[in-house]
C-alpha cells in the first residue's frame, strides 16, 4: 500500500485529489493546505502530493527538517517543470515525479506508483531539456494518460501471463529489472488490477492478450 499525503491550497483541490487516490494499492493517509503539517505525519508517508508549486520550497523545509530525506517522495502539479526540477534536485529523495496541473487520474496513479519505486518522471515536453542535466535516479518519460497500454506495457503484459518472473521478463526485453516493475506498476494503474494475475485477467478481457 503506497501511503500518500496531499498538500493542497483548497478543500476543492484536496477532495479531488483524495477521490483520484484513493484505490486498492493507494491510500490517502493525510492532508493539508500548509506544508508545516508534514511534521508529525512525516514517518507514514511514503509519497507527498504537491498541488501548487510556489510550496514546495516550504514542502522541501519541512521533509528537510525532519530528517526524512531518503524516505520519501514528491510529485508535483505544475505546467512548468524547470523550477520545481530545480527544487527537487537539491532534496535526496527517493524518487520524484512533475505532472501536468490538468493531470488525469491514471496518469496521476502512474507517477506516484513511479516515484514511490524511485523513478523520476516527467512530461514528455520536458524530458529532452531535463535529461540534458544530470539527475540523482533513473530518469523515464510519461507520455500517455489514459487507458491504452504502451507497446512495452503490451510486450510485459503478455510475458505476465506466461508467468514470467519480473527478471526473467529483464532478460527477455534487455531492461533492467527495476524498469520491468515500473512497467507492470503502470499495467496495474492502467488496468485498474491489484495483481499480476488480475492484470492478465483484466488484459484478456479487453482483448489485449489471448491465453
Amino acid at each position: 500500500m503506497i501511503r500518500v499525503f496531499v498538500v493542497a491550497p483548497t478543500p476543492m483541490m484536496r477532495a479531488g485529489l483524495q477521490t483520484m487516490l484513493t484505490t486498492a494499492t493507494m491510500q490517502v493517509v493525510g492532508e493539508a493546505a500548509e506544508p508545516a503539517s508534514l511534521t508529525a505525519e512525516m514517518p507514514d508517508i511514503d509519497v507527498i502530493v504537491v498541488a501548487e508549486e510556489k510550496i514546495l520550497e516550504d514542502v522541501a523545509r519541512a521533509i528537510h527538517s525532519t530528517r526524512s530525506e531518503g524516505t520519501i517522495a514528491i510529485v508535483v502539479l505544475s505546467n512548468s517543470s524547470e523550477y520545481p526540477a530545480s527544487v527537487l534536485r537539491r532534496l535526496s529523495l527517493s524518487g520524484w515525479s512533475i505532472v501536468p496541473l490538468d493531470v488525469s487520474t491514471a496518469r496521476l496513479q502512474a507517477a506516484i506508483v513511479a516515484a514511490a519505486q524511485g523513478f523520476v518522471t516527467i512530461p514528455a515536453p520536458a524530458a529532452e531539456h531535463i535529461l540534458g542535466q544530470r539527475v540523482p535516479v533513473e530518469v523515464m518519460q510519461v507520455d500517455a494518460p489514459g487507458e491504452p497500454l504502451t507497446m512495452r506495457e503490451q510486450e510485459v503484459l503478455e510475458m505476465l501471463s506466461r508467468g514470467l518472473s519480473n527478471k526473467m521478463i529483464a532478460r527477455r526485453l534487455s531492461i533492467s529489472e527495476h524498469t520491468v516493475k515500473f512497467h507492470v506498476s503502470s499495467i496495474y494503474t492502467k488496468l485498474g488490477a491489484a495483481s499480476r494475475t488480475d492484470a492478465v485477467s483484466r488484459g484478456v478481457r479487453r482483448g489485449l492478450i489471448t491465453l
